[in-house]
C-alpha cells in the first residue's frame, strides 16, 4: 500500500491511551509507536549522565543521540523517568529533534505493515495532522491517579495516591500550557472519556469509533 493508514491516539497522562493504542494496533495488524517512550529515552540519558533535564541545550543534545530501538526498555516506566520526560517534552528543540523520526515511522511502517498507530500528546495536531483516524483519550484526574496507584501496588511498589494525583495534575498543566505543541484535542479528533470504563469496555468503545474511519480510508485508497 502506497500510503499507510495512520491512527493518532492522544490523551492525558495515565488515561489508558497506551494500552488502548497497543490493543488497537494489534487488532488492525498495524505498527505501533509510543511517542512518549522517545521522550523517556531522552530523560533516561540525561539522568544517567548526571545532566539536568530542565536544561534545554542538554535535553536537545540528548534527543539527537537516542536510539529509538531502546524504546521498549522496562526501566523507562520508572516514576522519575516519567517526571523528567514531562519536563524535557516542553522544550521546542527536543520536540523538533524527535519529530522527523515520528513522521518517518508513519510514512514507512516497520515490517511493511499496512498502517501505523502512534500515541502521544500531539500526534493528531502536529506529528500526523492528516491521520485517517484520531482519538483523544481522557479520564478524571482522580480516576487516573487511582489507576496508576493500583498498577504500582500490583507491581509490589508502595506509593501515595495523593502524591500520584499531584504529579498527574502537574503533568497535565505542563502538557497543556507549553508554548509548542500543547496537549489539546485535534479539531477532528473523536473524544473518548474512560472514567467509567474498564479496559475491555474502553477498547470496545475505541474500536467502534475508529473502525468506520479506517474502513472509509481503505475504500478511498482502493479507489485511488
Amino acid at each position: 500500500m502506497t500510503n499507510p493508514i495512520v491512527i493518532a491516539v492522544d490523551g492525558t497522562a495515565a488515561s489508558g491511551k497506551g494500552t488502548l493504542a497497543r490493543r488497537l494496533a494489534h487488532h488492525f495488524g498495524f505498527a505501533h509507536l509510543d511517542s512518549g517512550s522517545l521522550y523517556r529515552l531522552v530523560a533516561l540519558d540525561l539522568l544517567r549522565s548526571g545532566r539536568n533535564p530542565a536544561d534545554e541545550p542538554n535535553a536537545a543534545a540528548a534527543a539527537r543521540e537516542i536510539d529509538p530501538a531502546d524504546a521498549l526498555r522496562h526501566d523507562l516506566r520508572a516514576s522519575e523517568i516519567a517526571e523528567a520526560a514531562s519536563i524535557v517534552a516542553a522544550f521546542p528543540r527536543v520536540r523538533a529533534a524527535l519529530l522527523d523520526y515520528q513522521r518517518a515511522f508513519a510514512a514507512r511502517p516497520p515490517g511493511g505493515a499496512a498502517g501505523v498507530l502512534i500515541d502521544g500528546r500531539d500526534i493528531g495536531t502536529v506529528v500526523c495532522p492528516s491521520a485517517d483516524a484520531k482519538l483523544f483519550i481522557d479520564a478524571r484526574p482522580q480516576v487516573r491517579a487511582h489507576r496508576r496507584w493500583r498498577e504500582l501496588l500490583d507491581a509490589g511498589q508502595v506509593a501515595s495516591e495523593d502524591a500520584i494525583l499531584a504529579d498527574i495534575c502537574a503533568r497535565d498543566a505542563r502538557d497543556r500550557d507549553r508554548a509548542v505543541a500543547p496537549l489539546v484535542p485535534a479539531p477532528d479528533a473523536i473524544l473518548l472519556e474512560t472514567s467509567e470504563l474498564n479496559i475491555d469496555a474502553a477498547f470496545a468503545a475505541a474500536l467502534a469509533l475508529v473502525q468506520p474511519r479506517i474502513e472509509e480510508a481503505l475504500k478511498t485508497r482502493r479507489r485511488g
